[in-house]
């Protein structure tokens, strides 16, 4: 058997890694306040690429850092890139509810010509005074994410890895077939998550917006975790 066949298998099993490193808790809640901001399943597919490609070319970055100046990262940097980490799913959180407070959801009440009456929801998000999202500031977030993440999280497994390298190209081979595995398994969860936002009708304002707020309540809350483990502990 050529050696080429054994590093073929290194490949097959870095996408693999890749594709599982994507579904990291703190990687799914961050992708999930981003998702919630949006009702359009291309649009997810955009988010969850853009992180993909933030998370892989820090970790090419890191990887031609490792390989051509043998540098290393501390244990006290690797503790302080994971308090990034938990400093920026706190801000997502806490972006989500600052937008929910903006859109201002509130009750009127609305009686038809029959005479019958009823309270109807309303939310400032799509009225005449919305602020619309700027063109690709959402990619652009999702991108700015995967490169925090990229970071902090992949530190370890990478240097294990081009550890083992035979040369610089066997590990940056590596790292791409890794960001690629993260990139599909990203893409597809972007769109998992972002199902219940873009299916949730419009006329259930209140059940969408629950939807988003629990998004956020769950990055703020993993978010703190992280700090406290990366600071206090």
């Amino acid at each position: 058997m050529t050696p080429e066949f054994p590093f073929l298998s290194v490949l097959g099993l870095g996408f693999l890694l890749g594709a599982k490193h994507a579904l990291d808790a703190d990687h799914v809640v961050a992708i999930s306040t981003i998702a919630s901001e949006q009702r359009g399943l291309g649009r997810a597919c955009a988010i969850g690429f853009c992180w993909g490609i933030g998370h892989t070319l820090v970790l090419l970055l890191a990887g031609l850092a490792v390989l051509g100046f043998k540098l290393t990262i501390s244990g006290d940097w690797a503790r302080l890139l994971e308090a990034a980490v938990g400093l920026m799913l706190v801000g997502l959180g806490l972006s989500v509810g600052l937008t929910l407070w903006r859109e201002r959801l509130h009750m009127h009440p609305h009686a038809h010509m029959e005479g019958a009456a009823h309270v109807h929801v309303h939310s400032h998000r799509d009225g005449p005074h919305h602020a619309h999202l700027h063109r690709f500031r959402l990619e652009y977030k999702s991108l700015a994410v995967g490169m925090v993440h990229g970071l902090a999280g992949s530190a370890a497994l990478l240097l294990l890895v081009l550890a083992a390298a035979r040369s610089v190209l066997d590990g940056l081979l590596y790292i791409l077939a890794f960001g690629a595995g993260s990139i599909g398994a990203m893409v597809l969860l972007g769109v998992m998550l972002s199902l219940p936002f873009v299916f949730t009708p419009v006329h259930l304002v209140r059940t969408h917006l629950a939807l988003r707020a629990l998004a956020g309540l769950a990055s703020v809350s993993l978010g703190g975790l992280i700090l406290y483990e990366s600071v206090v502990l």
